[in-house]
């Protein structure tokens, strides 16, 4: 009996660290949704199949004309009119043939008819099917149809639409302006920190059950490529790890690929000629422009910016920029609050707090506490859920990666 409730105690605290780990938002973890699968209906209009036309039926005996009915007399038959004589028709401009070579892009009447195919689709199967059915209703006449076959070479050779038109790059706001309407620029001033390996203490809650666990993030760059990698283990149960790897330039990082590996790795791959990225878990595709992140680069480039120019982030200063995850991107509004003075187990430091505050259902709360004395890298993060569920990562020591 003693062995058969060690066996079940064992059983027990597996399963509630597996739950743990699960629950632990690493770095900035997606906001949880709901569950399930959203659906949609759409009433389509069928066409009753056309009835060939039923013989007229016989008449009936009983509706003849009685018989002591006189007959009409007969009329005299009217004389036929003659014709009238067809009207010449006008004879048809000669075409070119479809093996003419299609004019250039730059011909204004090439560009018009060229420009819908340059729109892209939306993600929703049902309105990609009304435009498509829209576009079939709206063909154009045999006249133009040697100028819609070169359509698809004109839309090949138009250069993607510039991602800084719809305000995915850096938006820098100043005290009492509204979020994401600052001074939009490519190229604010960054000053990156030092490689560095950081080990954290982390408490939280997950599911309505505390847990402790260790965190670590380790910074690397060579002046050229850099790798940021964050690891959170927990006992028994095993380790989550996100990746960053890319360029280093004059306006700071440029990730190249952004991976979160549990119990399997989904990835995000930035492709910057296209503005766009792309995701291993059959995600549509999204935008990015100049300053994109991913969600542990993002730690690196804020504490670049404030330590480039810390004098312009003064409390209520608002800085937006486009935050990648391994499944979608969103536009990230940090704003910067007071300074605070933490008691931390690796001592004491003054720190410079941002937050992230939720936008919609199911977002969450990010708290950020920068250390100066540290090129403004994080000594604490809090990550609060919609469910109340939180991570809170307070620096343990530091040291060389």
């Amino acid at each position: 009996m003693p062995r058969r409730t060690l066996w079940i105690l064992t059983a027990l605290v597996l399963a509630v660290h597996w739950l743990v780990l699960q629950g632990v938002p690493l770095a900035w973890d997606g906001s949880a949704a709901p569950a399930g699968k959203v659906f949609t209906t759409r009433s389509v209009a069928v066409q009753p199949p056309a009835v060939a036309a039923a013989p007229a039926p016989s008449p009936s005996p009983a509706a003849a004309p009685p018989a002591a009915a006189p007959p009409q007399p007969a009329k005299p038959p009217q004389p036929a009119k003659p014709p009238k004589p067809a009207k010449p028709r006008k004879a048809a401009p000669a075409r070119p043939a479809v093996t003419e070579p299609a004019p250039a892009p730059s011909e204004p009447a090439e560009v018009a008819i060229a420009e819908p195919a340059v729109v892209e689709p939306t993600g929703n199967t049902e309105q990609g099917t009304d435009s498509a059915t829209a576009s079939a209703a709206e063909a154009p006449a045999p006249e133009a149809s040697a100028a819609v076959a070169a359509a698809p070479a004109a839309a090949a050779s138009a250069p993607p639409p510039s991602p800084v038109a719809d305000g995915s790059g850096v938006d820098i706001t100043p005290p009492g302006g509204p979020p994401g309407q600052g001074t939009s620029t490519s190229a604010p001033p960054v000053r990156l920190p030092a490689p560095i390996k950081l080990a954290f203490d982390v408490a939280g809650q997950a599911k309505k059950f505390d847990y402790q666990a260790r965190a670590e993030l380790v910074w690397q760059h060579d002046g050229a490529r850099y790798e940021a990698r964050q690891e959170v283990s927990a006992f028994l149960v095993g380790s989550r790890t996100q990746r960053s790897t890319g360029l280093v330039t004059a306006q700071g990082l440029q990730p190249e690929r952004f991976g979160d590996r549990n119990r399997s790795e989904r990835a995000a791959h930035f492709d910057y000629q296209r503005g766009r990225v792309t995701f291993s878990a059959n995600t549509p595709e999204a935008a990015i422009g100049p300053g994109a992140q991913d969600r542990l680069s993002v730690f690196i480039q804020l504490a670049g910016l404030l330590a480039a120019t810390p004098d312009r982030f003064v409390p209520g200063t608002q800085l937006t920029l486009t935050t990648v995850s391994a499944t979608g991107a969103d536009r990230w509004t940090f704003t910067v609050e007071a300074t605070e003075t933490l008691n931390l187990p690796a001592g004491t430091l003054p720190t410079l707090k941002l937050q992230r505050l939720p936008r919609r259902d199911y977002d969450q709360k990010a708290e950020l506490w920068l250390a100066p004395d540290m090129g403004y890298l994080p000594v604490r993060i809090k990550i609060t859920q919609a469910n109340g569920d939180f991570a809170d990562l307070r620096l343990r020591s530091s040291g060389p990666p």
